[in-house]
């Protein structure tokens, strides 16, 4: 095959440092367009981001070139430079040091999209933490509580 081929989309999320709540309605929507902006300058497609006070969520396509693991470092480090410019108060300003990152297949593609515009009733209901960890269990990833949270 002359060509190389891929369609991997994933679901990122990932808090603020210590869950802070400085996520304010004010700066979301803009963060939002940045964090588009940015993953489509990696060559990876955004499809629906939201977030609220204290995490963010991100379903896009990976880019054919770029491992995962550099996407979501240069989002991180890009959109947290970002956020600390726009307001006095952003000026230490960090995201967790880690994230999940879930594999998504295209048939959960609309309902995932729909879950994550919906992530302020959601959250009316759960908290980010026990939706986090609902993620690690239906993902069947093995974790250690003290090490999942900073």
């Amino acid at each position: 095959m002359p060509q190389s081929l891929a369609k991997i989309y994933t679901h990122l999320v990932f808090s603020t440092k210590h869950r802070e709540p400085r996520l304010t309605d004010d700066l979301r929507a803009d963060l939002h367009a940045y964090m588009g902006g940015t993953l489509h300058g990696l060559g990876c497609h955004p499809i629906e981001i939201n977030s609220e006070t204290e995490h963010i969520h991100a379903l896009f396509l990976l880019g054919r070139t770029i491992a995962l693991s550099d996407a979501i470092g240069q989002l991180k480090t890009s959109s947290n430079d970002w956020l600390r410019g726009q307001d006095v108060r952003l000026a230490q300003f960090y995201w967790q040091g880690g994230y999940g990152a879930f594999s998504v297949g295209q048939s959960g593609v609309d309902e995932l999209r729909q879950y994550i515009r919906n992530q302020r009733e959601h959250h009316r209901q759960v908290s980010y933490q026990d939706e986090f960890r609902a993620f690690l269990r239906r993902y069947e990833i093995q974790y250690d509580e003290q090490y999942v949270w900073d």
